[in-house]
């Protein structure tokens, strides 16, 4: 299946089709989560009306994956018509939730509508330290339960934690609760800025010593780590590759109608309560912006010893000042994979002046 997928893939870039959009419905949720980077009011998203016409333009614009998100999706009443009618257009739909509004009602429904997964956020296996994180009391237990419903109805599940301070030793826990369930399990190792470019939520980071425990960790083998690295390539092969699929053959839509490349990735790229999501993707500046870029443009990575296997993320350099420019999140990362240190970390480590870069305009 992986090879099949990635032959789509390199098809749809070569064509310059959009392959997969993930939709947050609603920024909307019944958590506060700590390390959460959405503003949770209702600033005016779109109404059931508008979403069904967005799926339908994705449709029409050859798009064949399609993720549901949010804030949490079943704040939204509609969430299961949208659901459906993703499905009778023949999207492959994924569901992300907290599963806290999962009854054994909705997981029938789910069941029945044939979504592909349903990724369910498990930040550990203790109720307390759980609950701690989404600031909400009994949070796990009905977390678990709805997960356990769905399972029980035939949907495909897994757990996905994200790793931070609170719960930085519980990630076995999950994995093994993971296991008894019969459920799969991710474990992201990157806190995100808010939306609106607010980094005080990093200070939620693990330790470098930790990072490098936990990303070398057996345990965590295979696909267990989200944003692994890719597989080693060579330095030369590196350098002409794209920097990941934002904007190439992915993009994300908010629930306002907004484009973006990516929701790690937070550059204006087009609106839909204005434009056709076809003439924002054939047509968006800031999306061929995006396009034009190569690992060998990057300055302070195109020279680095961990170009074929870093995870770096345009999202994370952008909103550390510049999408052409190293993101230190991933710098980081790298050097907890594979001990050795970028000249950009080096450089941040040692108190130096940084590198101006080039900005984006």
């Amino acid at each position: 299946m992986s090879s099949l997928m990635n032959e789509l893939g390199a098809r749809a870039l070569a064509l310059g089709l959009p392959l997969g959009v993930h939709l947050d419905l609603t920024y909307r949720c019944n958590e506060r989560c700590v390390h959460c980077y959405l503003d949770h009011e209702d600033h005016g998203e779109m109404s059931t009306a508008e979403i069904l016409s967005v799926v339908d333009q994705l449709a029409e614009a050859g798009v064949m994956f399609l993720t549901l998100s949010g804030g949490e999706i079943f704040m939204r009443k509609d969430a299961l018509e949208i659901v459906a009618h993703a499905r009778r257009l023949q999207f492959s739909v994924k569901l992300k939730t907290n599963a806290v509004m999962v009854d054994a009602g909705k997981a029938r429904a789910v069941a029945a509508l044939g979504v592909e997964s349903v990724q369910i956020s498990v930040y550990s296996h203790k109720p307390d330290v759980h609950d701690a994180i989404t600031k909400v009391k009994g949070s796990f237990k009905r977390t678990v339960e709805g997960a356990r419903l769905l399972k029980d109805n035939g949907v495909r599940v897994s757990f996905a934690g994200v790793l931070m301070q609170q719960n930085a030793h519980d990630y076995r826990g999950v994995q093994a609760l993971a296991e008894e369930m019969g459920v799969g399990f991710t474990l992201d190792p990157t806190i995100t800025p808010m939306m609106d470019g607010d980094r005080g939520i990093l200070d939620l980071n693990i330790d470098r010593a930790l990072l490098a425990q936990v990303m070398n960790d057996p345990a965590l083998g295979g696909e267990a780590a989200a944003a692994p690295a890719a597989q080693p390539v060579s330095h030369e092969d590196a350098m002409e590759t794209i920097p990941c699929s934002a904007g190439h053959t992915a993009c994300y839509i908010s629930p306002y109608g907004e484009v973006f490349p990516c929701v790690q990735f937070p550059l204006p790229s087009g609106n839909l309560r204005q434009t056709k999501f076809i003439d924002i993707w054939n047509d968006s500046p800031q999306l061929a912006q995006v396009r034009a870029i190569r690992v060998s443009d990057l300055e302070g990575c195109s020279s680095c010893a961990n170009s074929g296997s870093c995870s770096r993320c345009p999202g994370l350099a952008y909103m550390e000042g510049n999408m052409r420019g190293p993101s230190i999140q991933d710098c980081e990362k790298s050097l907890a994979r594979t001990g050795v240190a970028s000249e950009n970390l080096r450089r941040r480590d040692a108190g130096a002046r940084p590198v101006v870069w080039m900005t984006a305009q």
